[in-house]
Parts: C-alpha cells; sequence; structure tokens
C-alpha cells in the first residue's frame, strides 16, 4: 500500500491507537508541563555545592533527581509518541524538538553532581550509606562513578559535554527527516509492467513477495534514491562519528569504541570475539545462500532475493491470532508473565498497531517509568508482523519488569542487554511453533521469517559492526572519510559475508550504511548480534527444561540498571565475555539450514 493510499491518522480507531492520554490527558497539559520544567531544572542549583553537607543532603539530591527525571522522561515520551505516529505533524515535531532540549537542559543543570559525588570520596559515601539506608539503594551508581572516575571531568567540562546532548542529536534527526520524510522514489516495475508506487513501507512488502522483477526495482529504486543524496548521508554520518570520536577524547579513553563499551563495563574483547567468531561461521551462511539459491531455482542469488518467499502459501492471522500465539510460545515463562503481556496488549493499549499517513517506518519500543511500556508497530497480519511484535513486547516486558522492581536511578537498562530480552521472545516462539509438527508451508514460512531475523541481526549487524569499527578508526587516525570511501568499505565487508554464490552492484549494496539509522548510535549495532546471541543461549535453557532456567532469566528481567549488564546474564546463565552463546547461536542457525537443505535437497529444482 502506498503512503498515499494509507489512512490518515485520524482515521485510525482509538483501540488500535497507543495509550497517549495515560501519559499527557491533552497536548494543553503536556504545554503547562513544559512550561513548569525549566523552573525546576533550575532550582536544582539549591543542591550545588552542598552534596558534601551531609547524608540527609545528598539523598534529597538523589531523591529530587529521581523526580525531575520522571518528569522530563513523560514529557519526552509523549512528544516521541506523538512525533513518530505523524512526522509530518509540525506541532508534534516542536514538541519533540522541545522535550530533546529540555533533556539537554537538565542533563547541563545535573552536570556538578557526579565530580562533587567525586570530590566527597567513596569511603566516606560508603559510611554516609550505612548510616541512611535509604542511601544504600544507590550503592551500584556509586561503584560503577568510580569505576568511570578516570573519564569524568571537571563540573565545569562536565556541563558543557552535558549540554552538547542538544547540538549532539543533529546528524540523527538529518538522517530520520532526510531518508523518513524527504527521499522520494521511482515506482517500481512488477514483472507484467505494471508500477509499483516505492516507500520504505512498500519496499519491505515488495521484498517479500514472489515477483523478481518487482523485488530488483524496488531494492534498486531505494538505493538509487540514498546513492542521489551520497555526499549528504556520508557527510552527516562523518560529523556523528566525529562527534563520538570528539566524546572519547574529550573523556579520556583509548578509542572510541573503548569508550562505547566502558559505560556498561564492557570489555572490548566482547566485540572483538563476536566478530572473530561470526567470521569463522561465515560458510553456515554460505551454506544457506546455496540452498536459497535452490528453493528459489534461480541460478545467480541477488540482495533483492534474501526475503523472497520460500512459499507463497503463507498463513495469515490477524491481531488478537498473533497475541494468542505469542502469549502461547512464551508460556513456559509463567502465568503473571503471560497476563501481563496479554493485558497490554488487549486493554491497557500499549501497542499503536497499524500504519497510517505520516506515520514513521521505525518499529520500536518506548516509554518511562511511571507510564506503560508503549510500543510501534506497522501491524499486517503476517508470521512477520508477529514476530516483530514478540520482538518489542520483548523490550516492553524488560521495562515493566524493571519499573516494577528497581527505583528510578536503574530504571534504564542498558542497549546490551535490551536486545537479548527482545530476541529471547522471538527464538521462544519460534521454538514453539516449529515443535508444532505444521504441515510443509507453514514450517518453511516459520523458517522464513527466522532466517530473515538472524539474516538481520546475525549477519547484517555484524557487517555494520565493521563497518562502523573500520570508519571510527580512519577518523581516528585522521583519514578522510567520503562517500565513495564508506561505499567501497562496504561493498569489500559484504563481498567477504556473502561468498561466491551472490552477485550485487557495489555502488547499491555499498549504500547499505546509509540505510540504517543506528549507525548515529555509537556501536550500537554490534550488541543486535549479542542480543540474538545471548537471548538464544538462554531459551535454550528454558526449552531443554534446565532447572530454574525460567526463574532466572525472569530475574534479568527484573534487575534493570542495577546491574552490570554482563553480570545480570551470568547470573540468567550465560556469558557473553566467552564464543560460546555466540557459537550456541550458530547452532541455531545451522539447525535451520540442515531442516531447509532435506526440503530442498541438490539437484531438486532446476535454475532458471
Amino acid at each position: 500500500m502506498t503512503e498515499a493510499a494509507l489512512p490518515p491518522r485520524s482515521a485510525i480507531a482509538h483501540e488500535d491507537t497507543w495509550n497517549a492520554e495515560s501519559v499527557f490527558e491533552s497536548p494543553a497539559a503536556w504545554d503547562a508541563e513544559q512550561q513548569a520544567l525549566p523552573a525546576a531544572i533550575e532550582a536544582m542549583a539549591r543542591h550545588q555545592g552542598h552534596l558534601a553537607d551531609g547524608p540527609e543532603a545528598l539523598l534529597s539530591a538523589f531523591q529530587d533527581i529521581d523526580v525531575l527525571y520522571g518528569r522530563v522522561g513523560k514529557l519526552l515520551t509523549y512528544a516521541l509518541m506523538a512525533h513518530h505516529v505523524d512526522t509530518t505533524d509540525q506541532d508534534a515535531s516542536r514538541r519533540y524538538g522541545q522535550s530533546q532540549g529540555l533533556y539537554a537542559q537538565m542533563a547541563g543543570r545535573l552536570g556538578f553532581f557526579d565530580p562533587e559525588l567525586l570530590a566527597i570520596g567513596q569511603d566516606r559515601l560508603n559510611e554516609w550509606m550505612q548510616a541512611e539506608p535509604p542511601l544504600a539503594v544507590n550503592a551500584h551508581y556509586i561503584h560503577d562513578l568510580f569505576r568511570r572516575q578516570a573519564h569524568v571531568r571537571s563540573a565545569e567540562v562536565e556541563q558543557l559535554l552535558g549540554a552538547l546532548a542538544d547540538p549532539f542529536a543533529g546528524p540523527h534527526t538529518t538522517a530520520n527527516y532526510l531518508t523518513n520524510a524527504d527521499l522520494t522514489y521511482r515506482p517500481a516495475q512488477a514483472a507484467d509492467g505494471a508500477e509499483l508506487p516505492m516507500s520504505v513501507a512498500a519496499l519491505d512488502k515488495i521484498l517479500g513477495e514472489a515477483d523478481r522483477a518487482a523485488r530488483r526495482t524496488a531494492w534498486e529504486s531505494y538505493l538509487d534514491a540514498h546513492l542521489a543524496f551520497k555526499n549528504t548521508l556520508a557527510s552527516n554520518l562523518a560529523t556523528s562519528i566525529k562527534q563520538n570520536v570528539f566524546s572519547a577524547r574529550a573523556r579520556q579513553y583509548g578509542s572510541s569504541l573503548e569508550a562505547a563499551l566502558f559505560v556498561d563495563n564492557l570489555p572490548v574483547a566482547v566485540f572483538h570475539n563476536l566478530i572473530d567468531t561470526f567470521r569463522s561461521h561465515l560458510p553456515t551462511w554460505q551454506r544457506y545462500w546455496a540452498v536459497r539459491r535452490r528453493a528459489l531455482g534461480v541460478d545467480s542469488l541477488q540482495p533483492y532475493d534474501v526475503w523472497a518467499p520460500l512459499t507463497t502459501r503463507r498463513p495469515t492471522l490477524d491481531y488478537p491470532q498473533a497475541v494468542d500465539m505469542i502469549c502461547a510460545g512464551l508460556a513456559p515463562l509463567g502465568e503473571t508473565y503471560v497476563s501481563t503481556l496479554r493485558r497490554g496488549c488487549l486493554e491497557e493499549r500499549w501497542i499503536d498497531k497499524y500504519a497510517n499517513q505520516g506515520k514513521t517506518d521505525s518499529q520500536f519500543s518506548a516509554g518511562w517509568q511511571g507510564t506503560h511500556p508503549f510500543i510501534l508497530i506497522r501491524f499486517e497480519g503476517d508470521l512477520g508482523g508477529m514476530s516483530t511484535m514478540a520482538h518489542e513486547l520483548g523490550h516492553s516486558m524488560h521495562s515493566y519488569f524493571t519499573w516494577a522492581n528497581q527505583p528510578m536511578i536503574y530504571s534504564q537498562y542498558s542497549l546490551f542487554a535490551a536486545e537479548v530480552a527482545s530476541n529471547f521472545n522471538q527464538a521462544m516462539v519460534r521454538a514453539h511453533l516449529l515443535a508444532q509438527n505444521p504441515d510443509r508451508d507453514f514450517e518453511l514460512s516459520v523458517i522464513d521469517e527466522a532466517m530473515s531475523n538472524f539474516h538481520r541481526y546475525f549477519f547484517i549487524m555484524p557487517t555494520l559492526a565493521r563497518f562502523e569499527l573500520e570508519t571510527h578508526q580512519r577518523v581516528e587516525r585522521g583519514q578522510g572519510l567520503t562517500a565513495d570511501d564508506m561505499i567501497e568499505l562496504m561493498a569489500d565487508l559484504f563481498a567477504e559475508a556473502f561468498g561466491p554464490a551472490v552477485h550485487f552492484d557495489r555502488q547499491r549494496m555499498g549504500m547499505t550504511w546509509a540505510t540504517f539509522g543506528h549507525l548515529y548510535s555509537d556501536y550500537y549495532v554490534y550488541q543486535y548480534a549479542t542480543g540474538i546471541s545471548g537471548a538464544n543461549a538462554l531459551a535454550r535453557r528454558i526449552l531443554l527444561g534446565t532447572p530454574g532456567a525460567a526463574e532466572a532469566y525472569l530475574e534479568f528481567l527484573k534487575a534493570g540498571g542495577s546491574l552490570y549488564p554482563l553480570d545480570a546474564l551470568k547470573r540468567a546463565g550465560v556469558d557473553l565475555t566467552t564464543p560460546k552463546p555466540v557459537e550456541d547461536t550458530f547452532e541455531v542457525l545451522s539447525g535451520l539450514v540442515d531442516r531447509l537443505e532435506k526440503l530442498f535437497p541438490e539437484q531438486s529444482i532446476a535454475p532458471k
């Protein structure tokens, strides 16, 4: 369906939208809070210079900051929700910008806090936490602060770095507007010569259809639109990379990679271990390309064939059926988990379900402690849509259990942990469906969805992570970074990853980096691959009936930010400092390829 053919936002049924009025009852109520917050932010100045006055003074500051974070977070959540359901709504865009500005203002105003804690000293703070028990909840925060001590600058510098959050968001915002709102695409061409209107949403649909001519021309149209702005997009991303390098150097890290991983107490070996294991298992992927070529009956597999259906007799399902399917797959986690998820989906309106004009193509979970864990999707009634919903519900259930069990200071968990929870849901639901002894078409549909998911998180994302590492290292070495540099690097990495079985246009494939806004979040993409690895390892423990595995996983969800992510995952039963979870996940992937090879044996289909 074209963007113009989509219904306007006003035509979407109220019960199919997320519950924005539970955050603020109206835009006017949001405006009133937005006008009141600058004074509340400035009022934090009363704590500056007084944290060392004693445990009571410090406790008061912690409590006031928690309240302020809650208020600003709710403001940001509401604005984000309104903006993403209709990116053409100028009032919503204004509010979104205002909320980001207020968040940056808050970060700048509170820049004194950590330096003053460091000046008090860890031993003295430990004594205060013993003397004032309510302070003890902050023990992990304080431990982490002193771990980061070498990279915390003076109060003046911290205030400046905090204030940079707003202007440094510029490249990401620019990329979002350019790729989601401003790019236009020439129509794709179906095999019968019919023109197919193109958009990002249409691309996903066309690439998942059997018409190869439509897939090819849609893929070319999409990447050609980005190529037309290759210099602008490259300059924009290069600016973001330079900002990352600047921030790492300002805080005196050895590299931008070290800086990004240090935040979550992750050794850089976690990143390199993933990449090394991924590269060593590329033959598994290349075995899959070979069986996919046979299944499609083509003599040369192209990138636009990766999403082509392995069967045209795919199941359809409505939204309640998708919820039922997800709940059945997650039943091993117990009644509380399943009933909470079902209530959020069917009663509390956590989910904004369907596409409309102006709605962003991104699908995500968002919210803040004190709100529901909201989800934005574009559900279209197939297994892929069901799986995407399961993924986002993994994030939302992570948030739900964290917010129910942790104070504000630990209410935000790391991205490293987040991608475990989302992929875990998909792994559990997928295993449940394949265990039902489905007929051939249903089995192929489930495997199709699984391989699409693995392709994104366990093939594309590690390849993008390699691109990200190399581009950051080039900037750190003082080298230039042009559009052609980026295209050549990306094409080389995909040539290695695909191997000889897949052929592609280097210019178009090399432009893939421009189609992923994730690259504007420093060293984010590799966490999809570590996430799917941890997820499949944890799901495997539960599916094999390991005693206490489900309970340990729920404790991981409840931990939020109160533990370092590696520690929380180790308690749940997986150690991502070793290759084993990545190896285990390649075993799952290999098992899916094995099933396909049995369904499409050698010489079973003549290439055409």
